[in-house]
């Protein structure tokens, strides 16, 4: 039986605490996620997938369900250390062509330059997947123009959560995440 995601959701969340994995849980419920059984997976958008609001895709699961995610983190205990999660997204012109979901974390990076690069990396890996030849050196935006001559993506995005560690030493934890719905 193939598992086909029909829609899609982004979301994002910080969590502090001075336990590390109670932080993760922290940021799971700040993103609206920790509910459920999230199953990491590659980083493929599905042909046909609709992304739909974080509202709308939340009234389709179920506490405890099984729920696949492209999701991505990053933590720190270091006081005032910026930290960065990002997933970025590349659509193909053509919807019955699979697209791409791309995981970023760093260190030092804010919000505007982590979820330009994931963006970049997804739209790279497509670009690569459709033939449209791009040069590695060429600055986001450079890139983003040959996005949009060729015809071929029609559309990219992201969704980053960053936060500065915070100042008493508690562990400080952001994801990231394109959640995959089933139904």
């Amino acid at each position: 039986m193939a598992i086909v995601p029909k829609k899609l959701f982004l979301t994002k969340g910080v969590g502090r605490h001075k336990e590390h994995l109670s932080s993760f849980e922290l940021a799971l419920r700040s993103a609206g996620i920790a509910q459920y059984n999230l199953v990491h997976v590659s980083s493929i958008f599905p042909p046909g997938c609709k992304v739909i609001s974080k509202t709308q895709g939340i009234s389709h699961l179920t506490p405890g369900q099984i729920v696949y995610s492209v999701l991505t983190r990053n933590s720190t205990n270091e006081p005032n250390r910026l930290i960065s999660a990002s997933v970025g997204l590349a659509i193909p012109q053509d919807r019955r062509q699979y697209g791409y979901l791309s995981e970023h974390a760093a260190f030092g990076q804010n919000e505007k330059i982590s979820g330009d690069y994931a963006e970049d990396l997804a739209a790279t890996m497509l670009s690569s997947t459709l033939g449209i030849d791009l040069d590695i050196d060429k600055s986001f935006d450079e890139k983003k123009e040959i996005w949009k001559i060729s015809g071929k993506i029609v559309r990219t995005a992201n969704i980053t959560q960053s936060a500065a560690g915070d100042k008493r030493g508690l562990w400080t934890t952001v994801i990231a995440a394109a959640v995959l719905i089933t139904d």
